[in-house]
């Protein structure tokens, strides 16, 4: 815990007694799952009180600080349940899912053939969504804007140094060094890399990598494992730049530029621009949804969602109970949290689905 610990802990205990005096002990109507999960998401203290065992999960970085957080206070509702969640990226994330090494697995991309679970093993559970910054660390500039062809030129190195005449374009007024550019990313499979790429394939014309978890980068740039590890990049070289969850940079210290939007506007990366951004995002029948270069004067236009993968099966009963039980907190109690360690809540009717979805788990 990193934040007004005491204060969530009474907003959780707030909820969570609220939910026992609106006649939430749902076990008793639940006999499939003893959870009490249906769509109204009524699981109540006694609920997760009766929880038992270890759930092991693994997967996306991008939301490890808001699992982390759910982890610790969900402690204090299901003492008898330990949920230990391993940030190794959302690629290994679902090569265990695949391999059975995991009981669920977070993801901030989509499941594709190749990656290890077998189609209709798996349901999509959205969880939260956050702004994916552009960090960089630039002696004597404090304020940055980035359009998006600019934003692929630099990060393919086709512009290579800061004062850039089209970098200048977007900052009328500022003074930019004659230094170089180091551009950060990645080294691992990442669904920060997949959302980062997506939205350069679909705001700037002038993007060749493509999309994916992995890219072909430069070769001379420079690649680290997880959020945490780009930051650190970026930090280290002053010309540095690189895209970074906004937990991680706001942790790190990081400044982030303001990005043009579908609308034209620059905006910085924040919850208020990322929950503009969700509702104005279309919600498939799995649950998947695009906020990426969503429309709109506030969206922020890098703003990506995340997920939890649950198997669609789970041949112990317990441990069904576990995940459901689990993922169902996430989902009412810790929306609460969310903004508390920089991340946007579902709205309303997306969290209603994502909770109906568990209820197809078997």
């Amino acid at each position: 815990m990193n934040r007004n610990v005491l204060s969530r802990r009474a907003l959780v205990g707030v909820a969570v007694a609220a939910l026992a005096l609106a006649g939430c002990g749902g076990g008793d109507d639940d006999s499939d799952t003893g959870t009490g999960t249906g769509t109204d998401a009524s699981a109540g203290a006694s609920d997760y009180a009766n929880l038992s065992g270890e759930l092991k999960a693994s997967g996306a970085s991008f939301p490890d600080a808001f699992y982390q957080e759910v982890i610790t206070e969900f402690k204090t509702v299901a003492s008898g349940l330990t949920v230990n969640y391993n940030a190794v990226g959302s690629g290994q994330g679902k090569k265990d899912f695949g391999a059975n090494l995991n009981d669920f697995a977070g993801t901030d991309s989509t499941v594709k053939d190749t990656d290890g679970p077998a189609a209709g093993s798996y349901l999509y559970v959205p969880t939260v969504a956050a702004p994916i910054t552009v960090s960089y660390n630039l002696s004597g500039v404090d304020k940055l804007q980035l359009s998006p062809d600019t934003l692929a030129k630099i990060f393919q190195t086709d512009i290579k140094k800061w004062n850039d005449p089209l970098i200048g374009a977007d900052n009328p007024g500022v003074t930019l060094p004659d230094k170089n550019i180091t551009v950060a990313h990645r080294s691992d499979g990442s669904g920060t890399t997949n959302n980062f790429s997506k939205f350069l394939v679909a705001a700037a014309p002038a993007w060749k990598l493509k999309s994916g978890d992995t890219l072909d980068w430069p070769a001379s740039t420079q690649g680290a494992e997880k959020n945490s590890g780009v930051a650190q990049l970026i930090k280290s070289a002053d010309g540095g730049i690189g895209y970074v969850d906004f937990s991680d940079a706001k942790a790190s210290g990081l400044s982030f530029a303001a990005i043009k939007n579908k609308d034209g506007q620059f905006v910085a990366a924040s919850l208020e621009g990322a929950t503009a951004a969700l509702n104005g995002a279309t919600i498939k029948d799995d649950l998947t949804y695009d906020p990426l270069n969503a429309a709109g004067p506030t969206t922020y236009a890098i703003t990506a969602p995340t997920y939890i993968l649950v198997r669609t099966t789970y041949s112990d009963a317990a441990k069904k109970d576990a995940v459901k039980g689990f993922v169902t907190y996430i989902l009412n109690e810790g929306q609460t949290l969310a903004p508390e360690v920089d991340f946007a809540p579902l709205p309303e009717a997306l969290k209603t689905k994502a909770l109906a979805q568990l209820d197809k788990i078997q």
